[in-house]
């Protein structure tokens, strides 16, 4: 059973910095691609940013030079480093990650969320 953790959300003044961490966990034989999305309250999930696992990174314009999303130093894990945070950027963060579970198969999974709250 493969699960996606997520980590490091919390409560920050306008400003300033978070770092979230996305981990899969359970039998994984490796990770292609990974990406955070997030849902304020009675908005639609929206992109946030992804990382291949060539290494190329793709962001919303609006966390672009803000946001910074790199593979974790343990296998299977991710960050996103979040600087000059907004309160617009108040959400629940969630991870996405594609997983190949067997040698032969690859699928999709979503982590539970972490709420990121930015104060004015």
């Amino acid at each position: 059973q493969v699960q996606l953790v997520e980590s490091g959300g919390g409560l920050v003044q306008a400003g300033g910095s978070l770092s979230l961490s996305c981990a899969a966990v359970g039998t994984v034989f490796g990770t292609r691609a990974m990406a955070w999305y997030r849902q304020a309250p009675g908005n639609q999930r929206e992109f946030v940013a992804e990382i291949t696992n060539t290494g190329v990174t793709r962001y919303a314009d609006s966390v672009k030079g803000r946001f910074t999303i790199s593979w974790g130093n343990a296998k299977n894990t991710g960050d996103l480093q979040m600087d000059s945070l907004k309160p617009e950027d108040t959400a629940v963060y969630c991870c996405n990650a594609d997983i190949k579970t067997t040698p032969l198969i690859w699928k999709e999974f979503w982590g539970e969320g972490t709420l990121v709250t930015v104060s004015s």
